[in-house]
């Protein structure tokens, strides 16, 4: 830029004196006028030019990772590497009255090819009101019903006023402000990942006012047509294409995948949430329609558009919505993949990051999902109806690529506390059903929330099938035979709890931690003789509650797990899901999870599933939302759940082997002293899309009693180890 300044007041200057040369006396008054007009014209190009360079910032660009920024006037192009698509390509207009993104493309060698002109990120920020209260769990409440309180619909402002464009490894991150909705302020990062034709495009925003929860609508619209068709999947797995009409009022759309599709004549632009981040935590894994498409949606974004949306009412039970705790920066983001190719296989592209919604196998791993209240018992198979050979909820599981279920039925409905013919008759049908339902590759396992005798809600897990009544009268005795179900258990109060897992060495752990129903546990009871026992295995964790500030998924159980671990208890974290009807129409890939169980083989049911607890209660697992996959991760040669000890000096050799789809962000190494929790992040944002690496650390651990590391993507998706423990 300063070289065609000074080639511009050159070639002025000897065009100024060619007309009027120096020692010339003639035409005096007609050579200063020219010469101040000459004067103000260099002015006005240096201030222009120095405007354009003000207006974009370059100065933090990394120009050898592949990436190259030219800045004209109020245009910004921006290419980056895209692996074997070649070079992506954004031209962004800083003009008000323009749209930003004035071309979308990819580029080959021999060509550029514009999938998309003419389109403007848009934004519905909808703000409401958190209920905090300790006595739910404060930022931690499930229980909270926002959409029952007054809220509010915004069209966040854009006001394009200045931008900057940087590297952060192999990611270039472009911002440009002002953002503005409400009292939220903030800017537009638009980020592009290198080696792939992967971009994110957030509303980063940030308010002051206290107990506030939001949830956000956002797309790419258009003035004029844009896109022929727009594809998705519909939950049957077929590919949808409707011809675009521009004047199409929006239609809330329900789809697989969460993705909606733009094609034009020169491609395919999908555009997609991030997988689980952007489903806030419920009771039902209800599909509500999460995209959109079409003109004026809302009755806020003007002009034609595809995007994603999220229904106020969500399930009609428990709605807590994201929270929004005060100058926390919320990302309101979402994904966009571009091919020059048809919808069908931009579609086939995004199925890639989550493994087409399933959880891929793993050598010397078995996949274990937790805390089902399906209810299969009472609604169908006691209730009179057909009972399937095939119920949807089985078929639904193992096309997720999950081996083994653990239930939680008879939550509410059923009798726990008897009387004892019905409980019974209740449990021989449940343990009948999962017998019959399970088979070499899926092993669907019994499993209840008791909810009785420790306090809060736990969860209980048997290595066979177990009769036992929640209550028992003085005159019972603790265990008897019954002519038809054989031995009976009667469990009056916490010891006699305690007992039963001790003699069939059954597990239970503690469901929800620290919110829900299980508020303030197990901290109640963490001096309890029933929790320090090895039957008490520790707690679950599931994404409540959604933060979308954080580069993680919930912390709130992951700080448990480092807070049992400070207490000297050998104590395990395994992921939970806590939803209840499961059906192929539903979105159950947003809010499942899994276990990765280091398993060589499914147990057959009829000869009990032992080695399945014996994993969980040895920390022979990591926990995963399916994109991210730590397959080896030890400590000075020690895998997790075993011991190992540490030199004098605390240097500490941490190996992991991991898997991913989408780029990954850090590996956070997070250790204890029996006080202290100790966190060291290791930025990983030089990875591309779709890796596999061996990564080894040195860390000092002097003094420390445990360590776990935990590995996140740029989605938020992650995994997390069980702990090493230290000598």
């Amino acid at each position: 830029m300063h070289k065609e300044i000074l080639l511009t007041i050159s070639a002025v200057y000897l065009l100024s004196t060619s007309i009027y040369p120096m020692n010339s006396n003639q035409n005096k008054p007609a050579s200063i006028l020219v010469k101040r007009f000459i004067f103000l014209l260099l002015f006005s190009i240096c201030a222009s030019s120095l405007q354009a360079q003000q207006l974009v910032d370059v100065s933090q660009l990394n120009k050898r990772n592949g990436v190259k920024v030219s800045v004209k006037g109020k245009l910004i192009d921006v290419k980056w590497p895209a692996g074997k698509n070649g070079n992506g390509r954004l031209v962004l207009d800083l003009e008000k009255r323009m749209p930003l993104f004035k071309s979308v493309g990819l580029e080959s060698k021999t060509e550029f090819k514009e999938i998309a002109a003419g389109l403007d990120p848009a934004f519905i920020l909808t703000v409401g009101k958190r209920t905090l209260d300790p006595k739910s769990g404060g930022w931690d409440v499930f229980f909270d019903r926002v959409p029952e309180k007054p809220f509010k619909s915004y069209l966040v402002d854009f006001d394009k006023r200045s931008a900057s464009v940087s590297s952060s490894g192999a990611h270039t991150i472009i911002r440009i402000s002002d953002m503005r909705a409400d009292s939220f302020r903030g800017a537009l990062e638009i980020t592009l990942y290198n080696g792939s034709p992967l971009f994110n495009v957030a509303a980063v925003m940030a308010t002051e006012v206290d107990s506030t929860a939001i949830l956000y609508d956002a797309g790419l619209v258009s003035k004029t047509q844009i896109w022929q068709n727009i594809s998705f999947s519909d939950v049957k797995n077929v590919l949808q294409t409707t011809k675009v009409s521009h004047e199409t009022a929006a239609i809330n759309q329900e789809v697989k995948y969460r993705t909606i599709i733009g094609q034009s004549t020169e491609g395919s632009l999908a555009l997609f949430p991030p997988p689980h981040q952007y489903f806030y935590p419920l009771d039902e894994a209800f599909n509500l329609k999460f995209t959109w498409w079409g003109q004026n949606y809302g009755n806020l974004m003007p002009g034609y558009g595809i995007g994603i949306r999220q229904d106020p009412l969500g399930d009609r039970r428990y709605v807590p919505w994201f929270n929004a705790p005060p100058k926390t920066s919320q990302r309101l983001n979402f994904f966009c993949l571009l091919d020059t190719g048809s919808s069908a296989g931009v579609l086939e592209e995004v199925k890639k990051f989550t493994h087409s919604d399933s959880y891929v196998p793993l050598p010397g791993y078995k996949t274990m999902a937790s805390h089902f209240h399906n209810e299969f018992i009472m609604d169908v198979v006691l209730k009179g109806l057909p009972v399937p050979e095939k119920p949807e909820f089985k078929e639904v599981l193992k096309k997720a690529g999950i081996n083994i279920v653990h239930l939680g039925e008879f939550h509410g409905p059923g009798h726990p506390k008897g009387p004892d013919e019905e409980r019974l008759k209740e449990l021989h049908a449940l343990h009948e059903q999962c017998a019959r339902l399970s088979d070499n590759d899926f092993l669907l396992l019994p499993g209840e929330e008791p909810n009785n005798f420790y306090g809060g809600h736990w969860l209980s897990f048997f290595p066979k099938p177990i009769n036992w009544i929640m209550s028992r009268k003085p005159n019972m005795p603790f265990v008897s035979d019954h002519p038809k179900y054989g031995k009976v258990y009667r469990i009056g109060n916490k010891d006699e709890m305690l007992k039963l897992l001790e003699l069939e060495n059954g597990l239970a752990w503690t469901a929800h931690a620290r919110t829900k129903s299980s508020t303030g546990y197990p901290d109640a009871y963490k001096e309890e003789p029933f929790f320090k026992s090895e039957t008490f295995f520790g707690a679950a964790w599931k994404a409540i509650p959604a933060d979308l500030s954080l580069p993680t998924l919930s912390k709130r159980v992951l700080n448990l797990q480092d807070d049992m671990a400070n207490w000297g208890l050998k104590k395990h974290v395994i992921a939970e899901s806590d939803i209840f009807t499961i059906t192929e129409q539903n979105e159950m890939y947003a809010h499942l999870n899994v276990n990765y169980l280091q398993l060589d083989k499914i147990p057959d049911f009829k000869d009990g599933w032992q080695p399945v607890l014996d994993a969980m209660r040895q920390g022979k697992f990591f926990v995963s939302t399916g994109e991210v996959l730590i397959p080896v991760f030890t400590v000075n040669g020690k895998n997790s759940g075993d011991t190992t000890k540490i030199s004098p000096s605390g240097k500490t050799k941490i190996a992991l082997s991991a898997n991913w789809t989408f780029p990954l962000n850090f590996a956070e190494i997070v250790s204890g002293d029996g006080k202290e929790v100790y966190r060291e992040r290791i930025n990983l944002n030089n990875t591309l899309a779709f890796g596999k690496k061996q990564f080894e650390f040195t860390v000092n651990l002097k003094n420390r009693t445990w360590v776990r590391l935990e590995l996140w993507d740029i989605a938020a998706n992650g995994a997390f180890t069980q702990q090493v423990w230290l000598e």
